[in-house]
């Protein structure tokens, strides 16, 4: 059957995924993933004298699992490509589709952060330590207005420079739009290098206390979310350069864009409630 028989035959707009392999890799995969991380994470797992093994027999997990699951995206972002941009399948009703569930994932993302912060507030306002101060005596905290006031002007201008690459796409300006994403993947990295440097310098470490502990893990998860926007928008500037995004089809990089603006955001409730405030 010729390409063109079976385009007639359809006679509606969704699109009726094909079979695929690579949701149930990828589940197998995250699987593998966590199991290394907490075996390497937990030494002590099978008692005293053991720890050295299990570390190892962790890191030997670990690293197959890392494998899996960029070998998942690379190939299933390979399909949604060519579903999307050589096959028409996203046609305009399945657009629609993919902007609920794009909104709906980053609520779900909003409710994470909203633990973290609840954790913060409740250990911060309802201290349940002697005496009761926040942050507890004897935390060293990071100065407001150094890395992470730095980390907020530079993630402020990546938000305008990923719009500045919007805007530019929509009005047809392929090299605009380039370039404008390649300053916001330059950004992202920045932001990630400056906060890996913070974590460096900090007097306190992730065990040291309930203050350390929802620091690390508000400002860690979004550093992990940093990483993700910045993947996800150094895959759309090389789709951009083979030209996939049209001024009126360019779902994926919206997305991205949603999603960078997103991890501003969070950054902004984060330095003004943990880094300011709760210094």
């Amino acid at each position: 059957m010729t390409a063109e028989a079976h385009h007639d035959e359809v006679k509606h707009d969704y699109h009726l995924v094909d079979p695929s392999p690579w949701p149930a890799l990828g589940a197998a995969a995250a699987f593998v993933l966590a199991f290394g991380t907490v075996m390497y994470m937990h030494p002590d797992v099978l008692g005293a004298g053991s720890e050295k093994i299990v570390q190892s027999l962790g890191a030997g997990i670990f690293l197959p699992g890392v494998f899996l699951v960029l070998l998942t995206m690379w190939m299933w972002w390979r399909d949604v490509i060519k579903e999307a941009t050589f096959q028409g399948h996203h046609t305009p009703v399945v657009q629609i589709g993919m902007r609920y569930g794009m909104t709906l994932f980053i609520a779900s993302e909003v409710m994470f952060f909203v633990a973290f912060f609840w954790a913060f507030f409740n250990s911060s306002l309802f201290p349940k330590v002697d005496p009761a101060v926040w942050p507890p005596e004897g935390v060293e905290t990071l100065p407001t207005f150094g890395v992470p006031f730095m980390n907020t002007l530079i993630l402020l201008l990546s938000g305008c420079t990923v719009t500045w690459a919007h805007h530019a796409l929509r009005e047809g300006n392929q090299r605009a739009m380039i370039t404008g994403l390649g300053l916001t993947i330059i950004l992202g990295v920045m932001f990630t290098g400056f906060q890996a440097y913070e974590y460096a310098v900090a007097a306190f470490g992730f065990s040291d206390g309930i203050y350390s502990s929802t620091f690390y893990m508000a400002t860690g998860f979004h550093g992990f979310h940093v990483i993700i926007g910045t993947t996800f928008l150094i895959v759309c500037w090389f789709r951009a350069r083979k030209g996939h995004f049209k001024a009126d089809h360019h779902f994926g990089f919206e997305a991205a864009a949603w999603y960078w603006h997103f991890v501003d955001v969070v950054w902004l409730f984060l330095f003004c409630c943990i880094y300011w405030w709760g210094s």
